[in-house]
């Protein structure tokens, strides 16, 4: 009876053994089946060998002036690539200690982590190693919700935990890590982290810092210094226990740092170091053009937002500096003569309109406003939306001193912000046509409307050069040709001179010097509108010029970036170039992969012809409409210009050159119903040619820039004009008051309104 029980218990015995060892064989024969699986791609997609190889780590574009100073990044992810031997001894046994203790032993997966985490099913830490970790950032992304989804994606992390390890070094792997984590507030990357909250590089961070840090990868809300200081500190100290435990980190530095505290110093990352300037998006249409001239060729994709390219630009940032600076000295001061022009308007900052015609602007500034829109969504009715725009509110406002915190109603900060003048700036070097400051506006954070290459007003009396060019080229007229200035007809078109003086003629140099409208109305009747506008456009204009006689007067609004693109064609004798900042681009390696050697340049009118405008010019300076320039004790040899008012001196320019650079102004406002009431104010010459004369001086007393008054114009070698001759016969500048009174408060160069 006992053998025959012994027999029993001996068979069931043998019957587990079997079925345990059977079942054992079968679970490894179906986990490394699953494996396999996985690892060929049957469970899912994997990333391709080259994917592996060359992982996304997106890294803006960085920016560079010409003197090798960055100026700022594009880019979609705020991030900087640090390398390893950058990465303090604290981060990285932290980084161990808090997530892979074995990190240096294994192959991508810790057998003893996963069946820790099994047993105590993740209250004791979860299984993934810093390579699976890894794996989750660059392939797989956040954990899914789902657990068997969770349980899929985790079977993939392991097959590319252990490519990983196969194709990187444990360094490598950590330095990726650390690159590629988000740790929020637009801080991709450590290197991003360290400036985010410590406001300092990643290689200088110390071991209560680096803890903290190490702390938020396990969840970077959750355990965020900056929400949560109270959660962040006990994190970090958990980090420092981690270390301690295994001997990371000995007792007494362990015990000093629990005591200290961790003081951020948080500076947001707003999109740090963007470019956010009036030249950004003109810089990235240049660039996305060379790119894809670069794919075409190549075959090779690159972004301007991820690829890590070094962008190589014309701008100076020292020229940047002093442009923004004339601008500001010089408009805060017209601003207080504007605003005191202003106190007895109930209708400012708007002139000779209607109370309802304002009303009628400022409701369709209103209405482009994101409040506007975002009640106009919830269903509230017009009235109630304009009625609730209305009421004040803290609102930050621009002044000419810094920005300001007032109460001010939706509606008041419109208006305020139409009162301010406003202003665009641009240098361009004359034989390779590079941009070397540009200044879209008084202030990006502000007004972000570029009035260089987008702002297109009536450009007054700086179109005459075009057309004088005209007359020498296609009349062969010369400086000293004379011109009747008696009264003109041309059908109902009667242009004027808004001093009233008639009579007598004047030399082309003269009647250019003085603005004369007569002299410019006489020119357009011989050429016609035709090939004034042929030249221009060969100067670069690209706007619609209409075919209308009044054009040589400025009639037509054309940008500020055409325009001094056209006279910079003065400046390099008959050639144009169009103006452009894009120098250079190198891909992250180095490599180059746009660099503009063809400058691409045609010939539009003669040297001699340039020659004779550039001589033109410079009597604009030295006795014309641009005469004030005397005040700012510049050496008036050598420099040329042109001064333009327009109707209501609603815009005022000057366009001056020197040998080697050419700088036109514009100054205005938003909208072009705000301007100065009287011409001694809302001239060119009062309202643009001072930023011009700052600007110049600032440039001039710099010694490191080459700009000084020793450059001069060089008359052509094989000069067939007889210059000398010219000046006898000129009229003497004395006697011009016999015809023309010049004074600085009679508008010389006004345009005749269109609609008269």
């Amino acid at each position: 009876m006992y053998t025959k029980k012994r027999k029993k218990i001996s068979f069931y015995f043998r019957k587990f053994i079997f079925y345990f060892w059977f079942f054992f064989f079968l679970g490894i024969f179906s986990i490394f089946l699953i494996f396999y699986a996985a690892y060929k791609g049957y469970l899912g997609t994997l990333p391709s060998t080259k994917d592996i190889e060359n992982p996304t780590m997106e890294i803006g574009s960085e920016i560079y002036d010409s003197n090798g100073i960055l100026l700022g990044k594009f880019f979609s992810e705020n991030r900087t690539l640090i390398t390893y031997k950058k990465l303090p001894k604290n981060l990285i046994n932290a980084l161990i200690a808090k997530e892979d203790i074995r990190f240096k032993h294994h192959s991508g997966i810790d057998a003893k982590s996963i069946l820790r985490a099994i047993i105590s099913l993740g209250k004791k830490g979860g299984g993934s190693t810093i390579s699976q970790q890894l794996a989750k950032l660059l392939f797989t992304g956040p954990s899914a919700k789902n657990k068997l989804q969770r349980m899929h994606q985790k079977l993939l992390e392991w097959v590319m935990a252990i490519e990983l390890e196969k194709r990187y070094t444990k360094e490598e792997i950590i330095t990726m890590y650390y690159n590629k984590f988000d740790f929020l507030y637009n801080a991709k990357g450590i290197e991003t982290a360290a400036h985010t909250y410590f406001n300092k590089n990643a290689s200088e961070l110390n071991l209560g810092e680096c803890a903290t840090l190490v702390g938020m990868l396990e969840n970077p809300s959750l355990y965020n210094p900056k929400i949560y200081p109270y959660r962040a500190k006990k994190q970090k100290n958990l980090v420092l226990y981690q270390m301690r435990k295994y001997d990371l980190l000995n007792e007494y530095k362990y015990q000093k740092e629990l005591k200290k505290s961790v003081k951020i110093n948080f500076k947001m990352q707003k999109k740090d170091f963007e470019l956010l300037t009036y030249y950004g998006e003109f810089l990235k249409k240049e660039i996305q053009e060379s790119l894809n001239d670069h794919e075409k060729e190549t075959g090779e994709k690159l972004n301007l937002y991820s690829s890590g390219l070094k962008i190589y630009t014309s701008i100076d940032s020292k020229m940047q500096y002093y442009a923004e600076k004339s601008v500001k000295k010089h408009l805060s001061k017209l601003q207080i003569l504007f605003n005191h022009s202003q106190k007895k308007n109930k209708n400012a900052p708007f002139l000779n309109i209607t109370p309802e015609k304002t009303n009628r602007i400022f409701l369709s500034a209103i209405h482009r406003t994101q409040l506007y829109q975002d009640l106009k969504q919830k269903g509230m009715k017009e009235e109630k939306i304009i009625k609730e725009l209305k009421k004040p509110k803290p609102t930050k406002i621009f002044t000419w001193n810094g920005s300001k915190k007032v109460l001010i109603s939706t509606w008041d900060f419109i208006r305020y912000q139409k009162s301010i003048i406003q202003a665009g700036m641009l240098s361009i070097e004359p034989y390779t046509g590079y941009i070397k400051a540009w200044v879209g506006g008084i202030d990006f954070n502000y007004f972000q409307y570029d009035h260089v290459a987008k702002t297109k007003r009536q450009v007054g009396s700086i179109f005459k050069p075009i057309l004088y060019a005209s007359a020498i080229k296609e009349l062969h007229y010369n400086p000293c040709t004379k011109i009747s200035n008696e009264k003109f007809h041309l059908g109902k078109w009667s242009p004027r001179n808004s001093n009233g003086k008639y009579g007598g003629t004047l030399t082309l140099k003269d009647g250019l010097a003085l603005s004369v409208n007569t002299i410019s109305a006489r020119l357009i009747e011989q050429i016609t509108p035709g090939p004034v506008i042929d030249l221009a456009k060969n100067m670069g204009i690209e706007s619609m010029i209409p075919e209308h006689p009044s054009i040589a007067l400025g009639s037509s609004d054309l940008t500020l970036y055409e325009m001094t693109g056209a006279f910079n064609t003065f400046t390099n004798y008959g050639f144009y170039i169009k103006p452009s900042i894009l120098v250079k681009i190198e891909d992250k390696y180095g490599k180059i992969i746009k660099e503009r050697i063809d400058l691409s340049k045609r010939q539009v009118f003669s040297e001699e012809v340039a020659y004779m405008m550039l001589k033109l010019m410079e009597g604009v300076v030295k006795y014309g409409t641009a005469k004030r320039l005397h005040k700012y004790n510049l050496f008036l040899e050598n420099i040329a210009g042109k001064t333009g008012t327009t109707n209501e001196n609603s815009d005022g320019w000057f366009i001056g050159m020197i040998p080697n650079l050419t700088t036109g102004v514009w100054v205005g406002w938003e909208d072009r119903f705000a301007h100065f009431e009287n011409i001694k104010l809302g001239q060119g010459a009062n309202m643009a040619l001072p930023i011009w004369a700052y600007y110049m001086k600032s440039l001039y007393n710099d010694p490191n820039l080459v700009y000084h008054e020793k450059l001069i114009f060089h008359k052509p070698k094989n000069s067939q004009y007889n210059w000398e001759e010219c000046e006898e016969n000129s009229e003497n500048e004395n006697n011009l008051k016999n015809l023309i009174e010049i004074d600085e408060s009679v508008n010389t160069e006004k345009t005749i309104n269109l609609d008269n």
